[in-house]
């Protein structure tokens, strides 16, 4: 799944500190080599950027970045709860309780921080969303069933995968100087697709 890496776009300003680092070609749809999805700064302003949809507590900003990148992010309550309280402590949200639960809304000062932001927001949740398309593509191909079952998709790069499998399965127990062959293969061919992906 690493086919769909590449770097990371310049991070926020303000208070909110370090976003996406890197720039490289293709600026938000660029997917990251390693590490967290996020940088701290950008998190905060994509929570801001829910908050402005509507009021929310941490669970549904957990859900919320699920949904927006196919499941593939997640942030814990370790992450998102300090992330709200911060918010909170800088103006731009105010929570209420709401049976054992603490509800955050956004705040005139929040929204006037996002407006200024919204550029960078909005490139963000693209980010987000277009990781979250490219990685439940690899997953499905990834998942095709070992009795050969095909659930739509191109079955020519199903095909391929399969037929992938097994010569990598044939040259396991092979000579070192074979071993060595098949990888400087399969490296070349990770750098076209990684050159692919980002055209």
């Amino acid at each position: 799944m690493a086919w769909f890496a590449a770097g990371r776009f310049g991070g926020g300003r303000g208070p909110f500190g370090g976003g996406m680092r890197g720039g490289g070609r293709g600026g938000a749809g660029d997917m990251l080599r390693a590490g967290r999805l996020l940088g701290d700064g950008d998190l905060k302003l994509i929570v801001l950027a829910l908050l402005a949809e509507a009021p929310r507590h941490g669970y549904d900003i957990i859900k919320a970045l699920e949904e927006r990148s196919s499941g593939f992010y997640s942030p814990s309550p370790g992450v998102v709860y300090p992330t709200l309280t911060f918010l909170e402590e800088a103006g731009y949200a105010v929570s209420a309780a709401e049976g054992s639960r603490k509800v955050f809304s956004i705040t005139e000062a929040g929204q006037a921080y996002l407006a200024e932001n919204q550029g960078l927001v909005q490139r963000l949740l693209d980010h987000l969303e277009r990781f979250g398309r490219k990685m439940a593509k690899a997953r499905d191909w990834f998942d095709w069933d070992e009795d050969g079952e095909r659930h739509g998709g191109d079955t020519g790069l199903r095909a391929v995968r399969r037929r992938l499998r097994v010569a990598l399965a044939g040259v396991l127990d092979s000579p070192a100087d074979k071993q060595a062959e098949a990888l400087a293969i399969l490296e070349a061919a990770a750098e076209a697709l990684e050159a692919l992906a980002r055209d």
